[in-house]
């Protein structure tokens, strides 16, 4: 049985918290976070703190917390004897110089307040300079993933860096469709199907095969009436970037 305590109330640390509960093998004796209020969601079988004064014996210590806070928070935990580890893409083990027994549980999705997501296909990423401690980690994660993979903190950046263009940025081109539509009293689930069967394409072909639409056809006339039907000034701007981009991508003259 894998003892942990999850540090954090907000979107990972309850996924987290939700997901061990109904892992085989694994216990969370307790949750801490600052607020009292937001620790509504730990169920009884859990202890919940709302500071660092009684923290738990544990063999992991997950910190499911903003990457500003890990260095500060981890502080606290540099007398544990369990492995401290963060689930940060974008943040260095280093900042968990301190603790005895550094490591790196991130996992690699989107989660957003109130959404409760299943870990199976859920990618997560480890690290720890001991390779017992690694082992556990890998434990831990089987637990919850199908996919749990090894990587330094170089490559689990590179990838963040990757995870923000795939996720964040195209829920960006979201927002600007549903204005667009708005804009035009137009419902914007028109447009589910094809966002759906575009991610649905990559589990068979690549990206740059993936990719349609006036761009990378060269369609000037298209491509010059879609501009004047747009009236925002920034929208017009991220329009001829991107166009301008994959018709690079794609050799179509500019």
């Amino acid at each position: 049985m894998i003892s942990v305590v999850i540090v954090g109330t907000g979107n990972v640390a309850q996924n987290l918290f939700n997901a061990l509960e109904k892992a085989n093998d694994v216990s969370v004796k307790q949750v801490i976070g600052r607020n009292p209020q937001k620790l509504a969601f730990v169920t009884d079988q859990a202890i919940t703190s709302s500071n660092f004064e009684n923290i738990v014996a544990a063999d992991i210590y997950i910190l499911a917390i903003s990457d500003d806070a890990i260095s500060v928070v981890a502080q606290n935990f540099k007398n544990i004897d369990g492995i401290l580890v963060h689930t940060s893409g974008a943040t260095s083990i280093n900042e968990l110089s301190t603790a005895k027994r550094p490591g790196i549980f991130y996992p690699l999705q989107t989660f957003t307040k109130d959404r409760i997501i299943t870990f199976n296909e859920i990618p997560i990423c480890i690290e720890s300079p001991n390779e017992d401690d690694l082992e556990l980690l890998k434990k831990l994660g089987n637990t919850l993933s199908n996919t749990v993979v090894e990587l330094g903190s170089d490559q689990r950046k590179t990838l963040h860096v990757a995870a923000v263009f795939v996720n964040n940025f195209t829920n960006y081109m979201y927002t600007v469709g549903a204005e667009i539509c708005s804009e035009h009293q137009i419902d914007f689930k028109l447009l589910q199907p094809l966002i759906k069967e575009t991610a649905a394409k990559l589990d068979k072909i690549t990206p740059l095969e993936a990719q349609t639409g006036p761009a990378k056809r060269g369609d000037q006339k298209t491509l010059h009436n879609h501009l004047q039907l747009i009236k925002d000034k920034h929208q017009r701007e991220l329009y001829t970037l991107l166009s301008n981009a994959i018709k690079e991508k794609h050799g179509k003259e500019l």
